[in-house]
């Protein structure tokens, strides 16, 4: 009996203590590794004066560093409240990690680009990031790392699909 409560420990229990479903499971704990590694990201990070928003807003001009965003597109792709984008991107502007030009299609809109500083302070602060992720990986072998990855572009893919 200790065993399994032992097994059991920090196990969200649903009403009648049904075990719970093994997809909910899984986007739960989704969640709680994205508020871990977000903690650890924020220590590092600090260092390099890039708050964890900045860097997730660098990451995305990173996809496509050639591709102008606006803040209202940049807004829908990270599901995020044009305000917040716009202090982040101000901030990035600021530091010279963002250019703004005006957009030829609309007067009122600019287009962001990422910089060349933006984008070395996106790899610097990955640089910085490695050594503090690559343990949590430590004992996976190249396959298990592919399959792990398959997995989770498809469960992405789909929320991305189906926002």
């Amino acid at each position: 009996m200790a065993r399994s409560a032992a097994k059991n420990a920090g196990a969200v229990e649903p009403a009648g203590n049904a075990p719970p479903d093994r997809r909910f499971r899984i986007v739960n704990w989704i969640g709680i590794i994205d508020q871990l590694a977000s903690t650890k990201a924020n220590r590092v990070l600090r260092d390099h004066d890039l708050p964890l928003p900045q860097f997730v807003m660098l990451n995305h001009f990173s996809h496509r560093p050639d591709e102008g965003k606006t803040v209202s597109g940049i807004a829908g792709a990270m599901q995020q409240l044009p305000p917040a984008v716009t202090k982040t991107t101000q901030k990035l502007l600021a530091k010279g990690y963002l250019r703004e030009v005006p957009s030829a299609d609309d007067a009122r809109s600019k287009l962001l680009f990422l910089t060349p500083r933006g984008r070395t302070a996106h790899g610097k602060a990955i640089a910085a990031l490695l050594p503090e992720l690559a343990p949590a990986f430590s004992g996976w072998t190249p396959a298990e790392l592919e399959q792990f990855w398959q997995y989770l572009d498809r469960l992405k893919v789909w929320f991305d699909r189906n926002r």
